[in-house]
């Protein structure tokens, strides 16, 4: 009688603790433009973690045409549009975008300072005196460090 009412028991306990586990629910980051994105979360948690101005990184953006770097001209500035929180391009109307910079003339990059880690897309157009036309294009970030610089290549087409 005792090691019956034992099995009962225990087979009950475990039931109970089967069944709190499958109840229970998967806490994290459910938004997957934030860089804290957990795929496997069913509920958010408010650890999401976005990125945008405030923080430490320099982001140096350089727009390249097969592979040789497009240096401002007077009137034709190199230009670096930013997207936060981006994990595909927004497209080509600047309005669209959360940033937009000028490199200086003769320069051949932008600098995107004060950056926080986060998802981004940088669309840059840049001017080729060879082929005397506006080259544009842009590359994903996924910046996860919080200090110092990342030097990043954007190729550009015409």
């Amino acid at each position: 009688m005792k090691k019956t009412f034992l099995y009962s028991l225990t087979f009950f306990l475990s039931l109970m603790f089967l069944q709190s586990c499958k109840d229970k629910v998967l806490m994290g980051c459910t938004d997957p433009t934030s860089i804290s994105y957990d795929p496997d979360a069913e509920e958010d948690d408010g650890s999401c973690k976005y990125g945008g101005l405030g923080g430490n990184t320099t982001i140096i953006v350089e727009p390249r045409f097969h592979n040789l770097q497009i240096t401002g001209k007077a009137g034709y500035p190199d230009s670096a549009f930013v997207k936060f929180n981006a994990i595909e391009s927004p497209g080509i109307n600047p309005a669209d975008y959360d940033l937009v910079l000028a490199g200086d003339e003769g320069a051949d990059h932008v600098n995107i300072d004060s950056m926080l880690p986060g998802n981004y897309f940088i669309f840059m157009t840049g001017w080729d005196t060879v082929a005397n036309a506006r080259l544009s294009g842009g590359v994903k970030l996924r910046l996860s460090q919080s200090s110092g610089s990342i030097q990043i290549n954007v190729p550009v087409l015409e």
